[in-house]
Formats: C-alpha cells, structure tokens, sequence
C-alpha cells in the first residue's frame, strides 16, 4: 500500500503532462534546476542520489523532456481500444511495482507469451533489478529467432 500511496503523491507528474505537456518540457529545457527538482520529486524514493543526477542529466543533455512527457499526453487522448491485442506480449512484474492481474491481461491481450513475477526490483527496475529486466527481455525474444 506504501508502494501505491508513492504513486498518487506523483499523480501531479501525470496530470501536468497529460494537460500541457509543451509548456511543462520548455521550462524544463530552460532550467537544469527546474530539470533536476523535476526528476528530484519524481525519484524522491530512489536512495541512491547518483541515479537521481544521472536521470536528470540525461533529459537535460538529450533535451528529452517533450518527447518523455508526450508520451502521457497522447496515451491519455487515445480512443479507447474496443479489440484484444493479438501481438506477442509479454509481462515482466517486479515486487515492489503495481502487480498485475492476469485475468484482466487476458482479457485485454489474447498473445501473451511471457509472463514473469520476480521477488525484487521496482518500477524503475532497469536501476534496482537490471540483471532480472535484462534476462526477462532477452527471454521474451529469443522465442523469435
């Protein structure tokens, strides 16, 4: 519950970029301060200030932060989808993340090839679990070769 109480706090992050993402990735392109309290608040739980700073050094130098925060402006003006997906997906949930229920995957994906549950690693688990996250990607295209 601690977990998902995290991510309310941050809904702020989500509903500023579903709105007026625009206006939100030019101040950040204006201000590495801005840039990094941005990602400072939004990786508020990450103990590990080296990951927080990398983060933020990257959408500063990449200038990235209109195309990352996009991404919930168009997901959040989609039209709904009616059909199941049919494509191969696969699903990699690690402990400390939201844990999906899988009768509600398949409800919504009629392909699912891959589906893992791992005791550790977060939502941000390419940082606390890339080991796990590497393995689980490369497992899920191997069955393509």
């Amino acid at each position: 519950m601690q977990f998902l109480q995290g991510f309310v706090g941050h809904s702020v992050h989500d509903k500023a970029q579903q709105a007026q993402p625009q206006t939100l990735a030019h101040a950040l392109a204006d201000s590495p301060a801005g840039q990094l309290a941005w990602i400072g608040q939004l990786l508020a739980g990450v103990p590990d200030r080296d990951v927080i700073l990398t983060n933020a050094t990257i959408y500063w130098l990449t200038n990235t932060a209109a195309s990352a925060g996009r991404f919930y402006y168009e997901n959040h003006h989609a039209a709904p989808v009616t059909e199941p997906t049919s494509f191969p997906i696969g699903l990699a949930s690690f402990a400390f993340d939201f844990r999906p229920l899988r009768r509600f995957a398949e409800r919504d994906h009629k392909n699912i090839v891959s589906w893992n549950e791992y005791d550790r690693g977060s939502h941000w688990a390419a940082h606390d679990a890339p080991d796990l996250l590497i393995e689980d990607i490369r497992g899920f295209y191997r069955r393509f070769r």
